[in-house]
């Protein structure tokens, strides 16, 4: 992998389920960790859904190798939210991650 790639600045999202100072259980994402990546476009296209034009848009973001990463989580690139569809370990080599994420709307 060469760093010279990875041009975008990402942050990794997990659910997180706790209690506020009052006591009151809450849901909210928590960033994991902020990592440069490739984020590389692949696919888009818009469809009607429920009498609104919905766009769908799939990417594959590379990042060196972090253990833990897992389809649960979610990724911030900017002002776009990415759902992680999956996750591939290049070669198994644990040196790189390829998510194939879609935009969360």
């Amino acid at each position: 992998m060469r760093a010279g790639t990875l041009d975008q600045w990402v942050t990794l999202e997990q659910l997180s389920e706790g209690q506020d100072e009052a006591g009151q259980p809450f849901t909210d994402w928590m960033p994991v960790f902020d990592a440069w990546a490739a984020v590389e476009p692949l696919q888009g296209r818009e469809y009607m859904a429920a009498m609104a034009v919905v766009a769908e848009v799939t990417v594959r973001i590379r990042l060196r190798y972090v253990p833990g990463v897992d389809s649960t989580m979610r990724v911030k690139h900017g002002a776009d939210t990415y759902g992680i569809q999956s996750v591939i370990h290049v070669k198994s080599a644990q040196r790189e991650l390829q998510l194939m994420c879609r935009r969360v709307q």
